[in-house]
């Protein structure tokens, strides 16, 4: 079995107590709005999970790739409680 010290920076790191980061973005994306959700540290299925979780509770679609959750529309707000709620710090960042 694989432990970390509690004391270790990546104790955990995986779903919890992680700095996110929401930016609010139009460009390349033919005007549409999109809420983006940057720095989850963990597994791609654990990123997927949080995905659906996310996309779920704001009423929208959406998809995971290259280590960052995309939401359509802004939900920006709606998305930074939900992520409060688990236990995450967001910074907004754009917008």
């Amino acid at each position: 079995d694989f432990t970390f010290e509690s004391e270790n920076e990546f104790d955990d790191v995986s779903g919890e107590k992680q700095l996110l980061e929401a930016h609010l973005e139009k460009k390349g994306r033919a005007g549409k709005t999109a809420v983006i959700i940057k720095g989850f540290i963990g597994n791609q299925f654990e990123l997927a999970a949080l995905g659906k979780e996310l996309k779920a509770h704001c009423g929208t679609g959406g998809t995971v790739k290259e280590g960052e959750i995309i939401l359509q529309g802004d939900c920006r707000n709606k998305a930074i409680e939900f992520l409060k709620e688990l236990g995450h710090t967001v910074k907004r960042v754009g917008g």
